[in-house]
C-alpha cells in the first residue's frame, strides 16, 4: 500500500507543498492476517525522507543486520517483540521508540502477538548507471583500455 497520487499537493498559484494524512497507521497495524514485509512505503516524489510501516508475524524475525549510512528511527505500533544488539536483548512493546544508529548491528523478533513498526530515515539516493569513459579509473584502480 502506498499513498496516493506521486506529487505533493500544492495550493493554487503556491508553489509550497501542503501537508497531507498519508496513511490510518492504526489500521495497518490492525491486520491480524497481514503478511510479512512492508504493509506501506513513502512514495511521493520530492521527499526527502522515507518511511515504511512493516509486519513481522509471530514468531518470525529480521536476522542480523548492519546499516551503515542511515540513522533508523523504529517506533512500535502494535504487538511486542526484541531488539537484539551487541549490548544485549531489549524488549521493544506498543509506543517503543527506538533509535538505531549508522553503523549499529541489529536483529529484531516478534513475540505471539508480531510486530508492526514505523521505520523512518533520510531518503537513499538511487542508484545511477553511468557509462564508462575509455582511460578512466575503473574497479580497484583500473584503467579502461
Amino acid at each position: 500500500m502506498t499513498a496516493e497520487g506521486d506529487d505533493l499537493p500544492v495550493t493554487p498559484g503556491d508553489a509550497a507543498p501542503l501537508p497531507r494524512i498519508l496513511a490510518d497507521t492504526a489500521a495497518l497495524a490492525a491486520l491480524d492476517d497481514a503478511p510479512a514485509g512492508a504493509l506501506w512505503r513513502l512514495a511521493e516524489s520530492g521527499r526527502q525522507l522515507d518511511a515504511n510501516v512493516v509486519r513481522i508475524p509471530p514468531g518470525q524475525r529480521v536476522d542480523t543486520h548492519r546499516e551503515p549510512d542511515l540513522d533508523v528511527l523504529l517506533l512500535v505500533l502494535a504487538g511486542s517483540g526484541t531488539l537484539t544488539a551487541p549490548d544485549g536483548t531489549h524488549p521493544l512493546r506498543q509506543g517503543s521508540l527506538t533509535w538505531l544508529p549508522h553503523g549499529s548491528t541489529r536483529s529484531l523478533a516478534a513475540d505471539t502477538d508480531g510486530l508492526t513498526y514505523l521505520t523512518v530515515h533520510r531518503r537513499r539516493p538511487g542508484m545511477r548507471i553511468q557509462r564508462s569513459v575509455p582511460g578512466s579509473p575503473g574497479p580497484a584502480g583500473d584503467t579502461n583500455r
